[in-house]
């Protein structure tokens, strides 16, 4: 591990929705340029937490933390900020914007240039949209997707709708990727190429990356560590071989496949 510091911290956090407890007593820590997975059954309660961790649902039980800064009540904007950007598992690009307006859209917070500029169409306006442009492009040319730059996003391959999703969420600058099933609907090439995406993306952002995904080859080939979920509580930690052996993974997958 790169610092004996965690930055994700989640301590016992939980939440109810009525008297139902969809996620409880939950323990995760992510330290700075890991690759940990997140697996379960269907409804074991995965893209819930991921929802707590951006601000989604706000926590009834616990803590979550974020370099030691309590993120508990903060709006999801103000998480996206503090360095949390995320996918969905269903795919939520701007269908009718291009492909380098959508990338462009994570930028807004970081424009350079201010509300009276682009008003009024001053100097600083032109030089922040440059910016943004170049920008933009640099990450469009990482997945390669710079030759659809001018493309509606609707337009796009679903394979590259979802690079193109992975794109957007970098441009926010974060320090923690969560990536919620990106290989839902890939055949089995684009999976692979998407494996070998995900390492690449770790090493050049200098990210920590935490994946949800049922592809087990996928997360057993790319995670050091694997977290299991299972009717909303975490019933396994460990490297994906103790994942693969462990009884209690294997009883909650009901025969699925783990390896």
């Amino acid at each position: 591990m790169a610092s004996s510091k965690p930055l994700l911290k989640v301590d016992q956090a939980g939440i109810r929705f009525g008297g139902l407890k969809a996620v409880s007593d939950v323990n995760v820590e992510l330290y700075p340029g890991e690759l940990v997975g997140l697996i379960g059954p269907n409804g074991a309660g995965k893209t819930t937490f991921f929802n707590l961790l951006t601000g989604v649902y706000v926590p009834t039980e616990g803590s979550i933390s974020l370099n030691g800064e309590k993120l508990n009540k903060l709006p999801p904007y103000k998480i996206t900020r503090k360095g949390i950007s995320r996918t969905f598992q269903n795919i939520r690009l701007f269908s009718e914007l291009s492909v380098i307006d959508n990338v462009k859209v994570a930028y807004h917070s970081l424009a350079k240039h201010t509300i009276v500029s682009s008003i009024l169409r001053l100097p600083g306006h032109f030089g922040g949209e440059k910016d943004m442009d170049i920008k933009a492009l640099e990450f469009l040319k990482i997945f390669d997707l710079d030759h659809y730059k001018d493309e509606k996003a609707k337009n796009l391959p679903y394979g590259k709708q979802r690079r193109l999703e992975i794109a957007r969420a970098l441009a926010a600058s974060p320090k923690l990727l969560l990536l919620d099933e990106p290989a839902a609907g890939m055949n089995p090439k684009e999976t692979k190429e998407l494996m070998e995406l995900i390492a690449l993306i770790r090493e050049k952002f200098n990210l920590t990356v935490l994946l949800i995904e049922h592809d087990m080859p996928l997360v057993m080939g790319v995670c050091e560590r694997i977290y299991v979920l299972d009717h909303g509580q975490l019933i396994a930690n460990g490297t994906p071989e103790e994942i693969r052996n462990n009884p209690k993974v294997i009883e909650a997958y009901l025969g699925e496949e783990v390896s």
